[in-house]
């Protein structure tokens, strides 16, 4: 009740007036829903799609592209160039948050970001100083525009010639601001796999949704400090995990799919394999492109994946899950026990409060997925489990990969989808400020004992 009062009457009356009583991932949650459904309203626009779509297949790909997820229930070829137009607008934003643009708005007007507002954009880059949010910002926009007017030039190369100039050069742009927002979204109804032995694309799309999907807060700590021993202990740990969970991933899918005909197996050159290998390892990160077939892959590939999917990317970063940081806590926590220490990375020691926020995150999207899964198995009961968990995870990781049933699900269960894809994006956290209430306990209770294990 007092959650629907906050959502329905989001302001109160204060003496300098006005204020927002939501708390920061509410609000978050909240202009997350409501860019969903202004972007369903434009895609139901005459002259967006070359055929009808009904209003929830327009809600779920405006989610879709909201929440950088890229699951399809319309091809993204049945638009028209207004409409792609405005599925990149939707990656764009959501991308990079709502209000990380609304703050750069009010901050090239010249006006100051009041208190509240700060809160917000912290909350959505992950940073918790004030001090420097201003030039954050500025460095996230700028860098995103960068980085993708780049990736456009290097894809224009192969695709221009191939295409043609203003085929070629819509192509190249609309995979790059796909790709660095982790949205896997693409043009083509088999995604990337028409270039799967093609080196350009394949890693520069790669290298685009690998950056995105490191963290603002990491790319300025490296663009201002640039030397490895000044780094962070945050910057330090997602460059190492990620090239090691990439590494890994890419040995293990490799091995599983060598030989496997549907996929790497067919391909022909030993190059194009590894290339596939490594395109495939990658893009669970939250990318959602695909050079092989996904619904080819092997039950154990696809077991893999939807872990990959589940860790994600690294935090304040375009790319969804439960974190990378938040997975190599839980990691160096548990081996903190089985050691008998205190959790450490690079001779510095986790907190408490981290070490909590982990456990709490990592719970709350396994409940999530559970709860995502369990609806599916009873409004789509009809489909494989399989697919119906690979849906759930990617949908929870707002990756975009599947097993090719996002468009025969049943109406509840693409309802369901939406919910998932935007509570994913949000971050599990937020789930918890709907459930509980914080409170500041006056008084310290005698500890007791439980047995685990």
């Amino acid at each position: 009740m007092r959650l629907w009062k906050r959502l329905t009457r989001p302001f109160r009356h204060a003496p300098h007036g006005r204020m927002l009583r939501l708390s920061p991932p509410e609000s978050l949650l909240l202009g997350f829903t409501l860019l969903c459904l202004l972007g369903s309203g434009l895609l139901m626009l005459p002259g967006t799609a070359t055929q009808p779509i009904a209003w929830q297949q327009a809600l779920f790909t405006a989610t879709s592209a909201v929440t950088v997820t890229g699951l399809t229930v319309v091809d993204t070829s049945s638009f028209t160039i207004l409409g792609q137009s405005i599925l990149l607008v939707l990656i764009q934003i959501g991308g990079l948050g709502f209000m990380t643009f609304g703050a750069l708005t009010l901050l090239l007007l010249g006006a100051r970001l009041p208190l509240q507002q700060q809160t917000l954009v912290r909350e959505a880059l992950g940073e918790t100083s004030f001090g420097a949010l201003s030039q954050l910002v500025r460095m996230v926009v700028t860098f995103a525009l960068v980085v993708e007017a780049l990736g456009t030039a290097l894809l224009a190369l192969h695709w221009v010639p191939e295409l043609g100039w203003s085929r070629g050069l819509w192509a190249s742009l609309f995979h790059a601001v796909s790709a660095f927002n982790n949205a896997g979204f693409s043009l083509w109804p088999d995604s990337l796999t028409r270039d799967v032995g093609t080196p350009l694309v394949t890693l520069v799309v790669s290298g685009l949704f690998i950056v995105g999907g490191l963290g603002f807060v990491v790319i300025s700590d490296v663009r201002e400090k640039r030397h490895w021993g000044r780094f962070s202990m945050q910057t330090k740990v997602v460059l190492c995990a990620t090239l090691a969970v990439n590494l890994v991933a890419m040995l293990a899918l490799g091995y599983l799919e060598w030989h496997n005909p549907a996929t790497l197996g067919g391909l022909e050159s030993l190059g194009d394999k590894l290339q596939a290998a490594w395109f495939q390892a990658v893009t669970p990160r939250t990318a959602g492109f695909n050079s092989v077939d996904t619904t080819a892959m092997t039950d154990a590939s696809s077991l893999l994946t939807m872990l990959l999917m589940f860790i994600g990317g690294g935090a304040s970063s375009t790319a969804s899950g439960i974190k990378l940081t938040t997975f190599i806590v839980l990691i160096l926590v548990a081996r903190a026990f089985l050691r008998s220490t205190q959790p450490m990375a690079f001779g510095r020691s986790i907190s408490q409060q981290t070490v909590m926020k982990a456990i709490a995150v990592a719970l709350a999207g396994v409940a999530l997925v559970f709860v995502t899964l369990l609806v599916l198995t009873i409004t789509d009961s009809r489909q494989a489990f399989l697919d119906l968990a690979f849906e759930s995870v990617s949908a929870f990781g707002t990756v975009g990969l599947s097993r090719g049933i996002t468009e025969e699900l049943s109406s509840p269960g693409q309802w369901m989808l939406i919910l998932t894809m935007l509570l994913g994006r949000v971050g599990p956290l937020s789930l918890g400020y709907f459930l509980a209430t914080r409170r500041t306990g006056g008084m310290r209770y005698a500890e007791g004992h439980i047995q685990i294990g």
